[in-house]
């Protein structure tokens, strides 16, 4: 008998239903999932700043692959896409959806719940084993899909894979300024002093506490939040599908990471500061902390691949609200948090780290924060200071440019800042930030 038991306890619980339980139990999640569909469909939201025209995107047959770290607002933005469509739910996110799926009692469920249904969403999908086969099946089934994912690896790759050439991957990530202005509908053109100083203090407290959209209504729980979050993304999103052994090195490098961030380190100091088992290690947990979009590694240019896989990287935050949840500083330094949030919006328009967006050092050893590329082309340089109305900041960030613009051919030269002295010197245009934020 207790041979008996403890082979029942291991049998799948789908074993324990017969089929009409089973098909009844499956309808009951997908009924339960459509009242959370529906509550969140009917909450208003800010609409999001894409270079994408979404009437294009939702008439093109291909799957729209929706990526960006948790709680960036990937739901929302899927939830705006399909407004006013017949759209089909599932949340992934959900243990008893995962534990009890079957592809075809879901299709069954989903035919039942949403008759006719002209669109299907699928949240979170990462968390599905071998999800890329089933929607691909839906695919060629010709079913119109969208999707979202935490995970940018594994996603792409797995898309990669499977469904080549057939999805549009779109990113989300947490609110730019230009959004946090949207939603806290501020007037930022304005000139008398009392806007002039109401402008500073928003771009103040964008540069310390972020665009996360959950914390833009109560900055007050800003730090609890995403203290947790960060902890949950390392626990849930990293440790737990990756099934790291060693949870007590991934979160020291985290940590290290998040202290460090916008300065150059390599494996090598990590493995030795962090006092971690090998550099294998080391690298394999920084893509794990790279492909749950937590941070993002920016390498140093140069013409010789070789090279630039020696030399030291940059780590940036994706939203300057972990650096605050996590500080040891007793205040905030704005200049490395000014050029964290440089380093987000361009990726927003566009870039990407290690394929059209690096960091460089000249030959007399001066750093340039950002090497923006098209093609084989370096297309701008771009230098991020805080403050440039001291003369010597001001001479060093042009000097470091114009040898830069020698050594990489480079005739667009951006020097982005809160205090801009003037508007050009030698060449290099000087841009106040707020502009270059909230510039279409």
């Amino acid at each position: 008998m207790l041979f008996l038991s403890t082979l029942f306890a291991v049998v799948d619980k789908k074993a324990y239903l017969c089929p009409l339980q089973m098909e009844k139990c499956m309808i009951d999640i997908v009924y339960k999932q459509r009242e959370e569909r529906d509550l969140l469909s009917m909450k208003p939201y800010v609409d999001r700043c894409q270079s994408h025209d979404t009437r294009d995107v939702m008439q093109s047959p291909l799957i729209k692959l929706i990526v960006g770290p948790r709680r960036a607002g990937k739901s929302v933005y899927a939830l705006q896409l399909l407004k006013s469509k017949r759209f089909a739910y599932l949340n992934f996110d959900n243990e008893p959806l995962l534990e009890r799926f079957d592809e075809d009692l879901v299709e069954q469920a989903l035919e039942e719940v949403y008759p006719q249904y002209e669109y299907l969403m699928l949240d979170e999908i990462q968390n599905l084993p071998s999800w890329d086969l089933w929607v691909s099946k839906l695919y060629r089934r010709g079913i119109n899909i969208v999707m979202t994912g935490s995970n940018a690896k594994l996603l792409s790759s797995e898309m990669a894979t499977v469904l080549t050439g057939r999805y549009l991957m779109i990113e989300i990530l947490p609110f730019s300024f230009q959004e946090v202005v949207t939603f806290n509908n501020l007037r930022l053109s304005g000139h008398t002093p009392t806007e002039k100083a109401n402008t500073m203090l928003q771009l103040d407290d964008y540069l310390v506490y972020g665009g996360f959209p959950e914390t833009l209504a109560m900055r007050s729980i800003t730090q609890n939040y995403l203290g947790s979050l960060f902890d949950s993304v390392l626990l849930k999103d990293v440790a737990k599908r990756f099934k790291v052994r060693h949870t007590t090195e991934l979160y020291k490098l985290a940590s290290y990471l998040l202290v460090n961030y916008t300065n150059p380190v390599s494996y090598s100091t990590l493995v030795k500061e962090l006092e971690m088992n090998s550099k294998i290690t080391c690298q394999k947990f920084v893509g794990y902390l790279t492909e749950t979009y937590m941070f993002h590694q920016l390498p140093r240019f140069d013409n010789k691949m070789r090279i630039m896989q020696k030399a030291p990287f940059k780590m940036y935050v994706v939203d300057n609200g972990f650096i605050s949840s996590r500080s040891f500083e007793l205040s905030p330094n704005k200049g490395r948090l000014l050029e964290n949030i440089v380093l987000v919006e361009l990726m927003r328009r566009g870039y990407k780290p290690g394929l059209s967006l690096f960091y460089y050092r000249t030959r007399n050893d001066r750093e340039i924060d950002f090497v923006c590329k098209q093609g084989h082309l370096v297309s701008a340089l771009v230098q991020v200071s805080y403050d440039t109305t001291q003369g010597k900041t001001l001479s060093r960030e042009i000097t470091a440019l114009n040898e830069a613009a020698g050594e990489l051919k480079c005739d667009k030269k951006l020097l982005l800042t809160v205090y801009p002295a003037m508007q050009e010197i030698e060449g290099v245009e000087i841009i106040p930030v707020m502009e270059w934020l909230l510039a279409k």
